[in-house]
């Protein structure tokens, strides 16, 4: 199957990584953390500005790939700090607040400065 890279300057890069992936309709994207690229800091000290914040970077990814939020059928969170669980639900909220996708959240594995959350999704698409 092919696979398209999709990026974007309105989301964090990264060499290492690409920001996201299509292959048929599915459109993979890599986990956001909430860095505003504006200005290549955190978006706040808050777990709801940083979970606001990846989610805009994630949206940014998905409209590279010609797609939106509404079609997302899955969203990975991991969260650096398990009691910001709450928190990022707040802001999450926002964002999903009606039929929902499936989602799953978990520990953030390695401990990156300042990073509060990353977020990664998966969206099926018409294309």
């Amino acid at each position: 199957m092919d696979r398209e890279i999709i990026s974007t300057e309105n989301a964090p890069n990264s060499p290492l990584y690409s920001q996201g992936v299509r292959a048929g309709s599915v459109i993979y994207v890599s986990g956001m953390v909430g860095i505003d690229v504006a200005t290549g800091q955190p978006a706040g000290s808050s777990i709801q500005d940083q979970t606001q914040q990846a989610l805009r970077n994630c949206e940014a990814v998905l409209h590279a790939g010609g797609s939106t939020l509404a079609d997302v059928t899955l969203v990975t969170v991991l969260l650096a700090q398990p009691a910001d669980f709450v928190g990022m639900n707040e802001a999450y909220a926002d964002f999903f607040d009606s039929a929902p996708p499936a989602r799953a959240v978990a520990r953030l594995g390695p401990v990156l400065e300042n990073i509060l959350v990353s977020i990664m999704m998966t969206a099926h698409t018409q294309n």
